[in-house]
């Protein structure tokens, strides 16, 4: 099988009545959505995008957007997902640093987040008299190396970066990641992350590889965790997919609810190091018919999931910190010193991966591309193997298994977005009244957040604090712009004279996850 094309139409050869996706009362069959997303190629022809543009789509909740992203992979072009919630500024870096050559969308939102100017596709739009179409001829099939997506993620620069997927890379994360599970056609996938994050390929794609059935979760939904576990019944999901600190507030609801009985068959995590304690709490909550909860650890550079461990009763009794299990049959794992050299097992050191579902590399970014990939004697006989260096610490366990230690640099993940802390840096530091910032993660009731510590030019008042809101606001996704502030003299270093964030992060200790409202010295949003 060469691409995703090719997977879902077995798909629909096998199982064509069967249901592919709902969505707030849409129901489509695997024959349903392969009809509409033909429809959709049409359009896309017609309007002149070609095989092999990256092609915008402003991603919604709703079964249209699905359908459309599936045309533009039949169309043999690439989606290039954009948020309509992401800043106007962010919005249009990407649209322009990815080039391209239409945006899917509704025109209101697309002159809302400032893209009218680029040549849109409207949905709602009348298609065009069949009769009058010209014969275009068979669109060419797209191939294993063909560009699938672009996801942009958070770059140290202070500009996010596209990663850029394969047809091929996708296919061999479901090859070596679905045979893990015992996943069947009967079971119900819940959509529940943004398709500008790339747990949502895994979301879709493990449902239609499979023949299951897709939901897409609403909005609403998504943020309130209360609903969310009425969700999950109404709709009989059986496979649920959450980064810990988000699966700490369902599990959180789960309990307040009374621990009612879930049909999940399922739950996976990714994103971020996963909390022992709150499996363990929501295992014995859930009884004797609770989920298989499953552990995979991944990045979008090699395609969404890279481990897999399942977290059974031994391990949640282990006492490990974060294991990450045995890395997927297609994924080759390298822990290596900063030299590039192997390290003994039980000792941490940087982990490399190489394998079928790394990606092509980033796009338009040579020089990023020439400082994290490299080809390292690690292949059989010593031989080169293409290698993308992680950034994290891990290390190997006497069984073979993996376990997370953390970051050698200054990138970090909340909610499973990996953020680069000199992006917010950047953007907090273009302050003309900050002379000097430091970004940081701290641990609060809630879960980790992101904390700025400033030097400002003068002292740190309720106007500077509403001023650097809208900065970071207008600037950067929700999901980056920090929770708490302290304003300092100056910053803490080490005696080598370098930042130490440790000590950074320290200095937030005195404040709480109640805090609320700007004040002299600190704020919190």
């Amino acid at each position: 099988m060469e691409s995703l094309v090719e997977l879902l139409r077995s798909r629909v050869s096998e199982t064509p009545d069967a249901t592919a996706l709902l969505s707030d009362g849409v129901q489509l069959s695997y024959a349903d959505l392969d009809r509409a997303a033909d429809l959709a190629v049409d359009r896309l022809a017609d309007a002149g995008v070609r095989p092999g543009d990256l092609t915008g789509l402003l991603v919604e909740r709703d079964a249209e957007t699905v359908v459309w992203l599936l045309a533009i992979l039949k169309h043999g072009a690439a989606y290039v997902p954009l948020d309509p919630s992401y800043p106007q500024d962010r919005i249009q870096f990407i649209a322009q640093d990815s080039r391209l050559s239409f945006i899917v969308g509704a025109r209101s939102t697309a002159e809302r987040v400032g893209l009218s100017e680029h040549r849109l596709i409207d949905p709602a739009a009348p298609a065009a008299d069949p009769v009058s179409v010209v014969n275009r001829g068979t669109t060419p099939v797209p191939t294993a190396d063909s560009a699938a997506y672009v996801i942009y993620t958070s770059g140290s620069t202070g500009k996010p970066k596209g990663c850029v997927i394969t047809h091929g890379n996708v296919l061999a994360l479901l090859e070596g990641a679905l045979p893990q599970f015992a996943f069947t056609a009967d079971d119900r996938w819940a959509i529940f992350h943004s398709l500008c994050f790339d747990f949502s390929v895994w979301e879709l794609w493990g449902a239609l590889a499979t023949g299951a059935t897709a939901v897409i979760v609403p909005s609403r939904t998504v943020l309130l965790s209360d609903e969310l576990i009425d969700f999950l019944q109404e709709q009989q999901i059986t496979v649920l997919n959450q980064v810990p600190s988000v699966f700490r507030y369902t599990a959180q609801a789960h309990a307040e609810s009374g621990r009612p009985q879930l049909p999940l068959r399922y739950v996976v995590f990714g994103g971020e190091s996963v909390n022992l304690d709150d499996v363990r709490d929501f295992i014995d909550g859930a009884g004797p018919c609770s989920p298989e909860m499953v552990n995979m650890y991944g990045i979008t550079e090699n395609t969404v999931h890279s481990t897999f461990k399942a977290l059974d009763a031994e391990t949640l009794g282990s006492g490990s910190a974060s294991p990450i299990g045995h890395p997927l049959p297609h994924v080759g794992v390298h822990i290596l010193t900063a030299e590039r050299k192997p390290v003994p097992d039980g000792t941490p050191g940087e982990l490399w991966l190489s394998g079928a579902s790394l990606t092509i590399g980033y796009l338009h970014r040579d020089d990023l591309n020439k400082e994290r990939f490299a080809e390292l004697p690690v292949g059989p006989g010593s031989g080169t193997v293409r290698c993308y260096r992680t950034g994290d610490v891990v290390r190997r366990l006497p069984g073979g298994e993996l376990e997370y230690v953390g970051r050698d640099d200054d990138q970090v993940k909340i909610r499973g977005f990996r953020i680069e802390l000199r992006e917010i840096e950047t953007v907090l530091g273009s302050h003309p009244d900050v002379l000097d910032v430091a970004v940081c993660v701290v641990d609060t009731a809630l879960g980790p957040a992101l904390a700025a510590c400033m030097v400002c030019a003068d002292s740190y008042s309720d106007a500077l604090a509403q001023s650097l809101k809208e900065l970071l606001t207008t600037s950067l996704p929700a999901y980056m712009v920090p929770r708490m502030y302290l304003a300092v003299d100056r910053l803490p270093m080490t005696p080598s004279g370098k930042l130490d964030r440790a000590a950074v992060a320290r200095l937030f200790s005195h404040q709480t996850a109640g805090q609320s409202a700007p004040s002299a010295q600190g704020v919190r949003r």
